[in-house]
Order: C-alpha cells, then sequence, then structure tokens
C-alpha cells in the first residue's frame, strides 16, 4: 500500500483516490520567463516521478502542469524586449518543454495555458464575487481571506486579529510569509500591460486564480493530489485552497506533497555566487542530461539536496556502471548456462516496491538495483549467468525503468576505423604480441573507446 507524507495533516498517509483506479493530480509548473534552473527541474522531475510510481502501482493517472504565461514576471520580460506577451512566453515554454525531454521527463495529461483560460477564472472570481468572498475596488477584485476562517490550514498562517480591510491589500503576484491579507484575483488594466475584458472593465488574472480554474476545469471540484515546491505552501497554495473552497464549497486537495529546496555547493543559489545552473549550463559543461536526472534522485524528495559538480560525476560514474552492466547482460551468448538469479531478481523487486510504497523513496528504490548489480557482476564476469538468467535481469532493469527512467541507454556504433583498430589487437592477441595489443588499447582509450577483455571475448564501451 502507498503512504505518503500529506503536507497539511504533517504525517503519512494511506494513499486512496476518489475514484477507483484513477489519480488525478494537478502541479503547478512554470511560469515562462526564463530558461528553467536545476531547483525548478527537481520539482518538475518529481511531478514525473510521482506520476511513474502511481502507474507502476496500476493506477491510471490524469496529471496536469500548468504554465503560467501571464504574470508580473512575463509581462516584464516582454516589455524590456520590446515584443508580444504571446511572443516572449511561447520561446520559454519552448525550452521548458525541451529540457523536459532531455531529463526524460513523460509528457504530462495536459499542459494547459494560463491565457487560454481567461474565461473559466472569470467565472471562478464573478462566484467568488457573488459568494461574498470577494470584493470589487478601483476594477479590481480582492479575495476577502476574512470570509474563510479556515484560511492558514495547510500553511499554519493566519491573518492577524483584525479585519483584514483595515491593513491593506496585495496587488502583487508574488509575496512573502508576512502577508496575509487580502490578495488580488483579478487585476485592473495598466498601461503596458495586456488586458482582457471582465464584468468589471479590462484587466487580467492574478496569479493564484488560474491553477483553481485549471484545476477545476481539468480534474473537478476536488483533486487526489496537488504537489509543487516547497516555497509554494505560502502564499500560492494556501491561497488556492481558499479560494478554490470558497467558490465550491467542497474540499480542493485530499493529499499535498512538496519537494524540498535544492542548494549548490552548500548554498542557496543565486546568479551573482556564480552557483546558478540551467541544464543547459550543465550539457555545456559536458554533462548528459541523465547525469542530471540522476543526480536530482539521490536525496528524498522531502529533503534538501545539495547538488553539486562532485556529485555530478559520481552520478555519471553510476550511470557508466549501471550501462555497462546492462550491456554485459545483452550480451550472454545464447545456450550459457549458470545461475537464473529468480532469488535475486525477486530480492531486488521486492526492495524496490516496498521503498516505492514509503513516501516514494526513490533513492532507496535506486539503491536496490544497484544492489542487484553488485551481486550479479562478479557472475558476469565469471561467466556463472545463464541466457535466461541474464533476460530476467535485464526485464527487470527495463521494469525498474519505467520509475527511474536512467537506464535505457544507445550504446551505438563505431565507424570502420574503430572497428579495423579493434579486429587488428584482437590478431596481435592472438600473435602474443602484447606490446601492440596494448598499444591499440591506448590508440582506442584516446578516442573514448574503452577496450575489456572478458571471458566471452572483447567488449567496447564509450567512456
Amino acid at each position: 500500500m502507498l503512504r505518503i507524507y500529506n503536507t497539511q495533516t504533517r504525517r503519512k498517509e494511506e494513499f486512496e483516490p476518489l475514484q477507483e483506479g484513477l489519480v488525478t493530480l494537478y502541479a503547478c509548473g512554470p511560469t515562462v520567463y526564463d530558461f528553467p534552473h536545476i531547483g525548478n527541474l527537481r520539482t518538475f522531475l518529481f511531478s514525473d516521478l510521482l506520476a511513474r510510481c502511481l502507474k507502476r502501482r496500476g493506477f491510471e493517472v490524469h496529471n496536469v502542469m500548468n504554465v503560467t504565461d501571464v504574470d508580473d514576471k512575463t509581462i516584464n520580460g516582454a516589455n524590456r524586449e520590446g515584443v508580444t506577451l504571446g511572443e516572449y512566453t511561447a520561446k520559454y515554454a519552448e525550452y521548458f518543454m525541451e529540457d523536459l525531454e532531455k531529463l526524460r521527463i513523460q509528457p504530462a495529461w495536459r499542459y494547459p495555458r494560463a491565457t487560454e483560460h481567461i474565461e473559466q477564472m472569470l467565472e471562478v472570481v464573478e462566484g467568488l464575487v457573488e459568494k461574498g468572498h470577494a470584493y470589487e475596488l478601483d476594477g479590481s477584485i480582492y479575495f476577502d481571506i476574512s470570509s474563510y476562517p479556515k484560511y492558514g490550514k495547510l500553511s499554519g498562517i493566519v491573518p492577524e486579529e483584525q479585519e483584514t480591510r483595515d491593513f491593506g491589500r496585495l496587488d502583487r503576484d508574488e509575496y512573502e510569509l508576512e502577508d496575509a491579507r487580502d490578495f488580488v484575483l483579478w487585476k485592473a488594466a495598466k498601461p503596458g500591460e495586456p488586458s482582457w475584458d471582465s464584468p468589471w472593465g479590462p484587466g487580467r488574472p492574478g496569479w493564484h486564480i488560474e491553477c483553481t480554474a485549471m484545476s477545476i476545469e481539468y480534474l473537478g471540484e476536488t483533486v487526489d493530489m496537488h504537489m509543487g515546491g516547497v516555497d509554494l505552501i505560502f502564499p500560492h497554495h494556501e491561497n488556492e485552497i481558499a479560494q478554490s473552497e470558497a467558490y465550491t464549497g467542497q474540499q480542493f486537495v485530499r493529499y499535498w506533497l512538496h519537494p524540498e529546496h535544492l542548494i549548490v555547493e552548500g548554498e542557496k543559489m543565486s546568479k551573482s555566487k556564480g552557483n546558478f545552473f540551467t541544464l543547459r549550463d550543465l550539457e555545456e559543461k559536458g554533462y548528459d542530461p541523465i547525469a542530471v536526472r540522476h543526480l536530482l534522485m539521490t536525496a528524498h524528495y522531502r529533503r534538501q539536496l545539495n547538488f553539486t559538480i562532485e556529485g555530478l560525476e559520481q552520478s555519471r560514474q553510476a550511470l557508466t556502471r549501471l550501462w555497462d552492466f546492462a550491456d554485459r547482460l545483452a550480451e550472454v551468448p545464447g545456450g550459457a548456462e549458470g545461475e537464473d538469479l529468480a532469488a535475486q531478481i525477486e530480492t531486488a523487486r521486492t526492495k524496490f516496491d516496498a521503498e516505492i510504497d514509503d513516501d516514494l523513496n526513490i533513492p532507496g528504490a535506486m539503491a536496490a538495483v544497484f544492489e542487484l548489480v553488485r551481486e550479479v557482476n562478479p557472475l558476469l564476469a565469471e561467466a556463472r549467468v545463464s541466457k535466461a538468467g541474464a533476460e530476467n535481469v535485464l526485464a527487470f532493469l527495463h521494469e525498474a525503468d519505467e520509475v527511474l527512467g536512467i537506464i535505457a541507454h544507445d550504446k551505438g556504433s563505431v565507424d570502420e576505423e574503430i572497428e579495423a583498430l579493434m579486429a587488428e589487437r584482437e590478431q596481435a592477441r592472438a600473435e602474443k604480441n602484447w606490446a601492440r595489443a596494448d598499444e591499440i588499447r591506448d590508440e582506442l582509450l584516446a578516442q573514448g573507446i574503452v577496450i575489456e577483455d572478458t571471458p566471452t571475448g572483447p567488449r567496447w564501451r564509450r567512456e
């Protein structure tokens, strides 16, 4: 049984969806004003892992990730570059999707964009006004948090003991913890900003309202799971709860999940400190995005992850070992006799699933896979693995990779010149010309090809 930590109740709970066999999941997605940094990517990756784990447990998953393409940041960026909001955000939305593909993040069920759901947002805002939970002031609409007594039930942050309207309102999309005040749902039009028609005149949505409108549109009034970075607990998710439950009268979310922050080399990520990385930055340094994916999974999602270049090197080495192991299994010759490895595989599978069921412990699940690698590798080296055993281990690796997304790889091929050198080396070994064989090995290594001599013959891999 899958148990997950619910931020709202502050405890692990057994997960049961509202509808048998189907999980509705809403994930706060990117604000498309810049390239996603690795902290963003950790959160988006967790959304992917969550969906993959649910699918492994036999659920159909309707996961929605919104794309914020209208807010203070996107508008400021478009104005700065002198382009339309649509032109500006389309560019960064494309970069976002490219990063997801490179990291093997499986596509969500839906990626709704805020600007394509203005009508749904206006419907919610009008409903809140009619129900007495929101009010108009100079063409803007604010949510009256004094009208919702449960405000603060997720974050623990509550308004001060006075009438909310006596100490101001918030027009900004993002703000700090001390600002538990009436927040804006709809902003009156300002010069230099895009606007849409509304019952209160031209304007644009505030940040928080989009998630309520799009969640209801695609997943219904109550969602099984809602996730986003820990920094979104307040104000964003707290405000989502207030406006959603005030509008529908129903529980908005049953299970809240929040991945922790990422730091870099022991410090908060900052451009001024030179430790601010996007996926493209790391690719330019020569790192495979799958190594980045691996490193982002090495800490439990509720623990802070220290992202280091040394750690990235270790992830690269771990993947090399894993990929080499899979290649060696695939190369076990037909008819080979030896152990079938059924007991080792079952132990690994049981451990893998137990770790997933314990609040999505992906590092523990990965450890189960690498433990199997450590057990089987010596048997491979001694040619003690049967063909059937090798195929069964490969089948389990494929099964585990449906969650992890790091094992599948393309070994590729080598050109004719490399093939000729490898053939020449084999001829030199047959003639016991060890000096020439070693010389060729060094030539191949200089070209990024590692040669390994095994009981079943030589094999190669890329460095």
